[in-house]
């Protein structure tokens, strides 16, 4: 991994973000997705197991400075310089405030209502938004047929599991679901806007982002939750450092290394890798069923997200 250098002041300003690296891509690099895919998968069984006695306030602040410290750490061992200048850090906290903070507030506010495995199909959704955006707005990268038929058919998925509760009546369920997308489309800003960082070492991004991640939120859980007064099971505990350590430390290092490599659409192929991965992890940790509209859902996201990352050389026949 290289050495931490400061972006250009043509990186740092551009209005739209930095295409990756040209060139053939090998099958190491579609393997590379299933490394972050296996970090994010466990992120919300074990936040099912963590948030019945840790507040999510306190405990997206908590997982966030133990991921910071662990990796900082790392980088202290490895002699690497971070980054001090004001426009490094403003894009580290623009960064985590859309890609963590915002987003995990509102996931882990839902989780308290939706289960596990539901929220692991709703949250891998971000590749469908993330392709509406880049075809519709940023077009940093090219939108094809395929591409738009693999939206349309994760879309479906979403409206099945989403639109199946919502014949049962709104209530705090559906209200929860639709926050869980909402978040998802957070998560699709930030894999664009995170080409911008591409030229830091991806464990300095990480590190980085993650310490404003978990500083922002402390004052608040110091008032409105009280840490001091909570007490915690040994699971929620052990979950809440397991999270820190693989899911945010590790998942989101590795997710920069993917986005400076693969870019925006490609990199959120892990979204498809990590629906099986995570729904069974929600059955073998929590006990969870797969209902009959989840389990249609599953498919057509996981079609859907498929058919948007062929990669174009297979389409030729290579």
């Amino acid at each position: 991994m290289p050495q931490s250098t400061s972006p250009t002041g043509r990186a740092a300003a551009s209005v739209l973000p930095s295409k990756p690296a040209a060139g053939a891509r090998s099958w190491r690099d579609y393997a590379l997705l299933l490394a972050p895919a296996c970090c994010w998968s466990s992120t919300y069984p074990l936040a099912k197991l963590a948030l019945p006695t840790i507040p999510p306030i306190t405990f997206i602040s908590a997982r966030s400075l133990i991921a910071a410290a662990f990796l900082f750490a790392i980088l202290w061992m490895r002699g690497t310089r971070i980054p001090t200048d004001a426009k490094a850090w403003k894009l580290f906290a623009t960064q985590q405030l859309i890609n963590s903070t915002f987003p995990f507030l509102i996931i882990t506010w839902a989780q308290q209502y939706v289960p596990a495995s539901n929220t692991v199909v709703l949250a891998s959704t971000t590749p469908i938004f993330a392709f509406l955006i880049t075809s519709l707005i940023t077009r940093h990268e090219p939108a094809t047929l395929l591409k738009l038929a693999g939206a349309i058919l994760g879309l479906a998925g979403t409206i099945a599991i989403i639109g199946l509760d919502a014949l049962r009546g709104f209530g705090s369920d559906i209200i929860a679901e639709i926050g869980i997308l909402l978040a998802t489309i957070s998560f699709a800003c930030a894999t664009i806007f995170g080409l911008r960082l591409s030229e830091y070492d991806p464990m300095v991004v990480a590190a980085g982002s993650l310490l404003f991640g978990g500083l922002v939120l402390l004052p608040p859980a110091v008032i409105i939750d009280q840490p001091w007064t909570l007490h915690p099971t040994p699971t929620a505990i052990v979950a809440t450092i397991v999270m820190g350590l693989v899911s945010s430390a590790l998942g989101l290092m590795l997710f920069y290394v993917c986005l400076g490599r693969l870019g925006t659409l490609t990199t959120n192929a892990q979204g498809y890798l990590r629906i099986p991965i995570g729904v069974g992890l929600s059955v073998l940790l929590l006990g969870e069923s797969v209902p009959s509209n989840l389990a249609l859902g599953l498919l057509l996201v996981m079609a859907g997200v498929a058919a948007m990352t062929v990669p174009a050389e297979r389409l030729k026949g290579r």
